[in-house]
């Protein structure tokens, strides 16, 4: 009986080993969680009449306990790389079903999704269509390719000058672009039509009286029509009441819809300085792609783009569960839900229970200290050695024995 009992002890020690190898093997793996092996005793006789002397039969191993302990958190330079600080995992697609990973060094495959490095979809909750925020009730694939930014035509302009009080009306007439003394001053800022087309549009003053102007608004050297302006004798305007000048449509001729400019110039003065061109803000913007992604701390994926624009692509979609050591290990550092684990909780970045994401950053294995693996090896090294001693020692004793009767 012996050596059976001390066969079930070098078996555990063998099995805390390679429980121990294998921590140490996955040190440098992204979101990786050590295991601990557990064991629990034998006993031969079961029931209610356990003799008081009775002796166990051995050991053996009743789980290998995942250790879900935070790993540290270290900085890299990839935008797509994400790490969660708390509670949590990132919840991704297998094409199958839902999995859930603490390894955050996602990539972008030729079709623009954000993939594990097993090829699963990060899952995120999409923007809704109308009033802002996300839609949790769904999840969808994070994909960068498809959120490329589209052209928006120019409409409207605000422009901030100062005509001269003292400016002459001009003596040649008509007003002609390409006589300089038959308008006064000019303001010119670029416009983009709807195909992100970029045009040159140039306002002409041009003072008909006493504070009194007249504004021509040319694109690309098209007239786009002449509206009147006015002012009071503290330099404000007066006419248009609203402040707004609208101007006719302009088509272009490159196959994009005509452009329509209104110019709201609320903000021009009539005052006895020299002219000033001031400032101009306004709308429209070219096609733009895709230059970086940013995500805050509420999980939110903002997209940037080379026309200066931002758009959300979604929210990054946590998953945590009651019982994290009934998780399925499906290998990859990945888990998969399971009746012992219970139903997956959703929520996102910095809410409730959950852990926040952060972008640029990656969470190392929790057995990246192997310290403490080591002085663990020691002991199952110590372990495995003293059961070998007591199976000499009983295989000692037998032989003895079997020697003694020989004679």
């Amino acid at each position: 009986m012996a050596l059976n009992t001390t066969l079930t002890g070098i078996n555990a020690a063998q099995s805390d080993l390679n429980v121990i190898s294998n921590n140490l093997a996955n040190a440098n793996t992204t979101g990786f969680k050590g295991s601990r092996a557990e064991f629990a005793d034998v006993f031969a006789v079961t029931g209610n009449n356990i003799n008081a002397t009775a002796v166990g039969s051995g050991t053996r191993m009743t789980d290998v306990a995942q250790q879900f302990q935070q790993g540290d958190i270290e900085t890299t330079s990839n935008s797509l790389d994400f790490a969660i600080s708390g509670n949590g995992f990132f919840t991704v697609n297998t094409g199958s079903g839902l999995a859930y990973t603490r390894a955050g060094n996602f990539h972008e495959d030729a079709s623009g999704n954000v993939l594990t490095q097993e090829g699963y979809n990060l899952q995120v909750y999409p923007p809704n269509a109308i009033g802002g925020g996300f839609d949790t009730s769904t999840l969808k694939n994070l994909n960068l390719t498809t959120a490329q930014s589209a052209a928006t035509a120019s409409t409207k302009a605000a422009i901030s000058a100062n005509l001269p009080s003292s400016a002459s009306v001009p003596t040649t007439t008509p007003f002609s672009t390409s006589d300089s003394d038959s308008y006064n001053n000019t303001t010119t800022f670029n416009i983009f039509d709807s195909q992100g087309g970029s045009h040159a549009a140039t306002v002409y003053y041009v003072k008909t009286g006493t504070n009194s102007w007249d504004a021509h608004l040319f694109m690309d050297g098209q007239d786009a029509g002449t509206q009147a302006m006015t002012f009071d004798a503290a330099g404000k305007l007066t006419t248009p009441a609203n402040g707004n000048l609208a101007f006719n449509p302009v088509n272009f001729g490159n196959g994009s819809n005509p452009v329509t400019m209104t110019l709201n110039m609320s903000n021009t003065t009539q005052f006895g300085t020299d002219y000033s061109a001031g400032a101009v803000d306004k709308d429209g913007n070219e096609a733009g792609t895709l230059s970086s992604i940013d995500v805050d701390s509420k999980g939110v994926v903002t997209a940037n783009y080379s026309n200066n624009q931002t758009a959300q692509l979604g929210q990054v979609a946590l998953a945590n569960f009651a019982n994290l050591q009934g998780l399925r290990q499906t290998g990859n550092t990945t888990w998969l839900a399971s009746a012992d684990a219970g139903t997956a909780v959703m929520g996102s970045s910095g809410s409730g229970q959950f852990g926040t994401v952060q972008s640029g950053a990656l969470e190392s294995s929790s057995t990246a200290d192997t310290t403490s693996q080591l002085v663990d090896m020691i002991k199952a090294q110590r372990n495995y050695q003293a059961n070998a001693q007591a199976l000499t020692v009983d295989n000692t004793l037998a032989s003895t024995l079997f020697n003694a009767i020989s004679r």
